[in-house]
């Protein structure tokens, strides 16, 4: 049980014949009274901002326990972020090569298409050079025949018979 400032005030001693002078007495425990209350004052104002102290320490706690959390959940959150990003850039990167396989695969088809095409062109070019040398030598084999008419049309002229004659022969 704590003493109190009234106990020490309302404390009465019993007396004897060699005691101690009451006056002396009295003005010493009035003197641990006010010692006495205002320490006592102290303690319960000190034990008030200790509650209050132990308080704010409660709640400073909680903060940090707060932020700890809110670390962690940024934490885990930035590297769930981080593992997501990485995940959609390597789904970027699949869909671009499969794109650039397309692209290249379409560029392929289009090129032997191209080719085949080239390759029909010449064969056209070529048909028609043979057809066009044929067409010329049949021409320059007309010419010459003509050539060769015209010769011995010219030599019978020539030699007296006329054309007259020829028609009657």
């Amino acid at each position: 049980m704590a003493l109190t400032p009234l106990d020490i005030q309302n404390k009465e001693f019993s007396t004897c014949l060699r005691g101690y002078k009451r006056e002396d007495v009295d003005d010493f425990l009035d003197e641990i009274i006010k010692n006495y209350e205002r320490m006592y004052k102290e303690n319960i104002q000190l034990k008030e901002q200790s509650d209050v102290i132990n308080k704010e320490l409660e709640r400073y706690h909680q903060l940090e326990d707060t932020l700890h959390n809110t670390l962690i959940l940024a934490k885990e959150t930035a590297e769930e972020v981080k593992n997501n990003a990485e995940k959609e850039k390597e789904l970027v990167l699949q869909e671009a090569r499969l794109q650039a396989e397309r692209i290249e695969h379409d560029g392929i088809e289009k090129l032997k298409v191209l080719n085949n095409e080239y390759d029909n062109l010449k064969r056209q070019v070529i048909l028609f050079k043979n057809k066009y040398v044929h067409f010329l030598d049949s021409q320059l084999k007309v010419l010459q025949d003509t050539d060769e008419i015209e010769e011995n049309v010219l030599e019978e002229i020539a030699c007296g018979k006329g054309l007259g004659d020829s028609r009657g022969a």
